[in-house]
């Protein structure tokens, strides 16, 4: 069975596989029609990046995209006064649906950033890029305006590490590609798993939940495949994507969190049954064998449509 979804994820790979130059901008704007797009950033202290990714919206997309939305994830720097002068309707994370429990991370601006905006379409964009085109939003856009049946649209790239080809995405390639081929592998063919940029139908993003931190990208994945199958979901190659590198300790974290948001998943499918949680304190150690304990727990946001039928049931009563 596992060989047969395995082979089913390199069948998918073709014509499920595009390349951003395949989707000019005159091709896009005939498909738009009555469609609107949002672009949503997710940033947190990303004041050096965030107003030229804003910038080069606004002046190479303007007729594609109807919404550029900044989520301010309780940034300290002048991350909300670079966008909101770049052009981006800026929303403060904890401004959104304020009435709902405290949660923090990456996810969490997500989720709040799919409450806030209006689009048919959603495109999500890390807001760290430092070689950011028009491309990566004309990319994801491409088969989900041209193809009905495209639910969910995921960017493939090469990520350096300085020089080096290929080697940014440690936490992909050393935990997140080998946990997918054994638990999960018809998402095998995507090749930047754990890659911020990625676009969706609204419809289709309000039926899943986002978890709130660095577990994200996996469980949307997972979420979505089982939601509407491999043949709704496609990957564009944006080429070459440069950001900001996390050190190594940060990368554990990070690895912790997708570790055991894996771990919920296989306890919701019934493919393990545990006598007991996993543990969600890691140790870790600096060069001097200083040790640090986090806790690498992660949260869950409900999928926002029931959310909002649960506001529309209150208000009729």
């Amino acid at each position: 069975m596992k060989r047969d979804s395995l082979a089913r994820a390199r069948q998918w790979l073709g014509p499920r596989t595009t390349h951003a130059a395949d989707w000019p901008l005159d091709v896009l704007r005939l498909a738009k029609g009555t469609t609107t797009v949002s672009v949503v950033l997710p940033a947190r202290n990303e004041e050096n990046t965030v107003g030229k990714i804003v910038s080069v919206i606004r002046r190479d997309l303007a007729d594609l995209v109807d919404e550029i939305l900044v989520v301010d994830s309780r940034s300290t720097d002048s991350t909300a006064a670079v966008a909101a002068k770049a052009g981006a309707r800026v929303v403060h994370q904890d401004d959104v649906l304020p009435d709902m429990p405290y949660m923090s991370g990456k996810g969490e601006a997500l989720w709040k950033g799919l409450a806030a905006s209006t689009g048919d379409l959603v495109v999500f964009i890390d807001a760290d890029l430092r070689n950011f085109g028009a491309h990566f939003v004309s990319g994801l856009l491409g088969p989900l305006l041209t193809d009905p049946s495209v639910h969910y649209v995921k960017a493939a790239y090469d990520r350096p590490l300085g020089d080096k080809r290929g080697e940014g995405g440690r936490v992909t390639e050393l935990l997140a590609r080998p946990m997918l081929n054994l638990f999960w592998p018809e998402l095998a063919g995507f090749v930047q798993p754990l890659g911020g940029e990625y676009a969706g139908r609204r419809e289709t993003l309000e039926r899943v939940p986002f978890v709130t931190e660095y577990g994200v990208e996996t469980a949307l994945l997972i979420d979505l495949l089982g939601l509407v199958g491999l043949d709704a979901m496609a990957q564009v190659d944006l080429g070459s994507r440069e950001h900001s590198h996390q050190s190594t300790t940060a990368l554990g974290r990070m690895a912790g969190q997708i570790m055991l948001t894996a771990w919920s998943r296989l306890e919701r499918e019934g493919r393990i049954v545990a006598s007991e949680a996993p543990a969600s304190l890691l140790m870790q150690f600096s060069a001097e064998r200083e040790v640090t304990v986090t806790d690498v727990a992660v949260a869950e946001r409900p999928p926002l449509a029931s959310v909002f039928d649960s506001v529309m049931e209150e208000g009729a009563a």
